[in-house]
C-alpha cells in the first residue's frame, strides 16, 4: 500500500511538464507537496478553504498525481465513538507502513464561523506522526455531514502522498449521506441503546453503509442492536454482490480495531475484483463535475451579470408581478451564455 519512491518521482514529472498558468511558484508549490512538505500542504489546504484563486490553480496541478489514496469514510451519530476509532484506525494503517491523511469535519462555531478542533484534540496521540496528516474542518453551513472544500482537500492529500484518508462527518444525523458520495468506503457506527431507532434510519444513513461497526459493544444491549442490524440486513439486497458486515468494537481499548481494517480489507478486494471501484468513481466524478459546473456558472453569472442594482430592479419586477421568474432566470442564463467559447469541443485524444 505505501507509495514508492517511483511513484512519487513520476507524479513530480507531471507537475513540472504542465504549462504554466500564472507563475512558477505555484508549480514549485505543487512539487513541495508532493514531496510531502508539511508547511506547503498546510498552505495547500488554507489555500482551498478560503477559496484562494492561488488554491484552484493548485488543485489543477495536484491532479495529475492524485487518485492513488483510499478514501474511507466514517460517519455516525454525535458520541457513538467516531474520533476514537479513528484514531485507532490510523494507527494500525501506520503499523502496516501506510502514510495516513485524517479530516475531521467539525460543526461550525456560530461565533468564530470556525471549527472547535474537538475531534483535532482528541487525536493528539497522532501528532507526533510525521506520516499522519490531521486536518480539522468547519462544516460552514453545509449540510450532510462535510464540509464545504472536502472534496479538493482529499485531492490535496491524496497528491501528498497518503496512502490512506481517513474521513471523518460531523455526526448531524441520518442525513448525513453525502461521504458515501466521495469514499471509496463507508463506515456507520451504531452504539447499544439506539433499540427501534435503527428501523428509523433505514431511509436514509443506514444504507450507505459498507461496513458497520458496533462500538462500546461492551455495554448492555449491544446483543439487540446485532440482531436488530441482521434482521434489517436480511431484507435487503447487497449492492453490488456484497452484504455489508457488523464489526463488533470496543474503540477505546482498541479492541475489534484489526477486524474493522480486515473488513475494510476484504471490502476493498470485492470491489475491485467487481469493477466496483471503478463505478463508485465514475459515478463520484460525474457528480462532481455538474456540481463544479454548477458552481462555476452561478459565480459567473454573478459577477458578469447582476450587480445589486440590477437584482433589486428584477425583484421590483417579481413583486409587482409584471415578469415571471422562470423566463427572467431563462434570460440570464442565455445572456450569460450568449457567444462564449467554453472549450468543449473534441478531446484530443478523439
Amino acid at each position: 500500500m505505501p507509495v514508492s519512491g517511483e511513484w512519487c518521482e513520476r507524479a513530480r514529472s507531471a507537475i513540472e511538464t504542465r504549462p504554466l498558468h500564472m507563475d512558477d511558484s505555484i508549480d514549485t508549490w505543487a512539487v513541495k507537496v508532493v514531496a510531502r512538505d508539511r508547511r506547503a500542504i498546510a498552505r495547500a489546504i488554507s489555500a482551498v478553504e478560503t477559496g484562494e484563486a492561488r488554491g484552484t490553480e493548485l488543485l489543477k496541478r495536484l491532479f495529475a498525481a492524485s487518485g492513488n489514496a483510499e478514501v474511507i469514510g466514517i460517519t455516525g451519530s454525535p458520541g457513538a465513538g467516531k474520533s476514537t476509532l479513528v484514531e485507532k484506525l490510523a494507527g494500525a494503517y501506520r503499523n502496516a507502513d501506510a502514510r495516513v491523511g485524517i479530516i475531521a469535519v467539525d460543526p461550525t462555531s456560530p461565533f468564530s464561523g470556525g471549527a472547535l478542533l474537538g475531534d483535532r484534540i482528541r487525536m493528539q496521540g497522532l501528532s507526533g506522526d510525521k506520516d499522519i496528516y490531521i486536518r480539522s474542518m468547519a462544516t460552514r453551513g453545509q449540510l450532510g455531514g462535510l464540509a464545504p472544500t472536502t472534496h479538493d482537500v482529499v485531492t490535496v492529500l491524496d497528491a501528498a502522498g497518503c496512502d490512506v484518508v481517513l474521513i471523518e462527518t460531523v455526526g448531524v444525523g441520518q442525513d448525513e449521506v453525502e461521504v458515501a458520495r466521495l469514499a471509496d468506503a463507508t463506515v456507520l457506527l451504531l452504539v447499544p441503546g439506539m433499540g427501534d431507532d435503527v428501523q428509523t434510519f433505514k431511509a436514509g444513513v443506514m444504507e450507505i453503509a459498507d461496513l458497520y461497526v458496533l462500538n462500546k459493544a461492551d455495554l448492555p444491549g449491544a446483543d439487540r442492536l446485532e440482531q436488530e442490524l441482521n434482521a434489517m440486513l436480511s431484507m435487503a439486497s447487497g449492492g453490488e454482490g456484497w452484504r455489508a458486515p457488523i464489526v463488533r468494537a470496543i474503540a477505546t481499548t482498541g479492541s475489534g480495531i484489526a477486524e474493522v481494517k480486515q473488513a475494510l480489507q476484504q471490502f476493498r478486494c470485492h470491489q475491485e475484483q467487481s469493477a466496483g471501484k471503478e463505478k463508485r468513481r465514475r459515478r463520484y466524478w460525474r457528480s462532481r463535475l455538474l456540481e463544479l459546473l454548477r458552481h462555476n456558472l452561478f459565480e459567473r453569472v454573478l459577477s458578469e451579470r447582476l450587480d445589486d442594482g440590477s437584482l433589486e430592479q428584477l425583484i421590483d419586477d417579481l413583486l409587482e408581478h409584471r415578469r415571471d421568474p422562470y423566463s427572467l432566470v431563462e434570460g440570464i442564463v442565455a445572456g450569460a451564455l450568449g457567444a462564449r467559447d467554453w472549450g468543449l469541443g473534441k478531446s484530443s485524444t478523439q
